[in-house]
């Protein structure tokens, strides 16, 4: 409806979350470490419902845009409370099995970013639409149909309390001062630890954008025959990763070997380096099971790294860490990654060549993360305790 290229889809999509991300991660991380989570989790949640909502309404492409700033300032912030919230409700030697609940609720999510919304959209296409939804497009329809059921689902956060925080060195109400010099001393750890986790963000980022216009373009496929099973693909191999990275978490923290909470993010970080070729299969099939692999290891890395964060620093820099680690994630991952895919692309021939770029950025970004995760590994502090 809006012929946007490809480049216009890259900055709708990827400018989209990361300009949230880079503006709004860091201020939210400092207010999850300071006010009432809980609170805080539901105005966010009323903030990308409204998003949403205004997807589906958008005239342009720079509203279009805004509308998932919206919705990229809400699902970002909420992130970032929900892991520290997460923390306090366990036991550390607990945290990697209780993120679970997490994790699934954004493996769910991407699952059905693709499952769900495509159902709805072929619906939509196929069948007369309400009276109410029959002026709009498929996809606008679709979206008035998310914004509907994301408000449903936000209402069992009114019975949420907020708890105790736990591992406190200083005061919530500390000096900034004082949690700068924090960071500060924790810099050998953190900053490996960043940049790994940064390399595969941009890594599925780029993966997820671009999935769609492989199987399009590559494999003939329209979006009502791919968007279910790429969508249960993405669920399935984010709950497998996401119980592997608990469990590898928990089991790491218990060998007592220094940095041994991340030695499940350097071995998922190693098998991804292979599976960024996915693009590059002869078969759907083929394609299918690199993705997953891909998608499971990204799932291990992530629930691994917020792990790692809520057990090795104190409670009053988790969330600012987390917010952090969105911020320039944001920037570079959801800002850069895709754009990136198209300029390489373009200096390799042109569109045509979109699935030789994804696959060259995503094993060289899988390579430079499996590196970083082995040098935050050797340099992971002690356990607050």
């Amino acid at each position: 409806e809006l012929a946007p290229s490809d480049d216009a889809l890259a900055l709708i999509q990827g400018l989209g979350a990361a300009v949230p991300m880079v503006l709004f991660s860091i201020p939210i991380g400092i207010l999850v470490d300071r006010r009432n989570r809980v609170r805080l989790t539901i105005g966010l949640a009323l903030l990308w419902t409204l998003g949403t909502l205004l997807t589906a309404f958008a005239p342009s492409a720079g509203l279009l845009t805004a509308a998932r700033m919206l919705v990229g300032i809400g699902s970002t912030g909420s992130l970032t409370a929900a892991l520290s919230l997460c923390a306090d409700f366990c036991a550390p030697e607990q945290r990697g099995r209780a993120m679970l609940i997490v994790n699934l609720g954004k493996a769910l999510g991407v699952a059905l970013g693709f499952a769900l919304t495509g159902w709805l959209f072929g619906l939509l296409t196929d069948f007369s639409a309400p009276g109410w939804l029959a002026g709009l497009a498929p996809w606008r329809g679709a979206h008035v149909l998310l914004a509907a059921i994301s408000a449903l689902c936000l209402l069992p956060l009114l019975f949420l309390r907020e708890p105790e925080r736990r591992e406190v060195e200083a005061s919530p109400d500390a000096p900034f001062r004082i949690v700068a010099a924090e960071l500060w001393a924790r810099r050998s750890f953190l900053g490996p630890l960043f940049a790994g986790q940064v390399a595969v963000v941009m890594a599925d980022v780029a993966a997820t954008v671009w999935v769609a216009p492989v199987l399009s373009r590559d494999f003939g496929l329209q979006p009502q025959q791919f968007a279910g099973w790429v969508g249960a693909l993405m669920f399935g191999t984010g709950v497998v990763g996401a119980v592997l990275g608990g469990i590898s978490a928990d089991m790491g923290q218990k060998s007592r070997r220094r940095g041994g909470i991340l030695l499940g993010a350097v071995i998922a970080a190693g098998i991804g380096v292979p599976a960024a070729l996915f693009p590059l299969m002869p078969s759907v099939t083929g394609l299918a099971v690199a993705l997953g692999v891909m998608s499971m290891c990204g799932a291990v890395t992530g629930l691994v790294v917020s792990v790692a964060l809520t057990v090795l620093l104190p409670n009053e820099l988790r969330g600012l860490c987390i917010g952090a680690f969105i911020a320039i994630a944001g920037l570079i991952g959801f800002g850069l990654a895709p754009w990136v895919v198209t300029r390489v692309s373009a200096l390799m021939g042109g569109e045509a060549m979109l699935a030789e770029a994804l696959a060259l950025v995503g094993v060289i970004v899988s390579g430079l993360s499996f590196f970083a995760f082995l040098l935050a590994m050797r340099r992971a502090p002690e356990p607050v305790r």
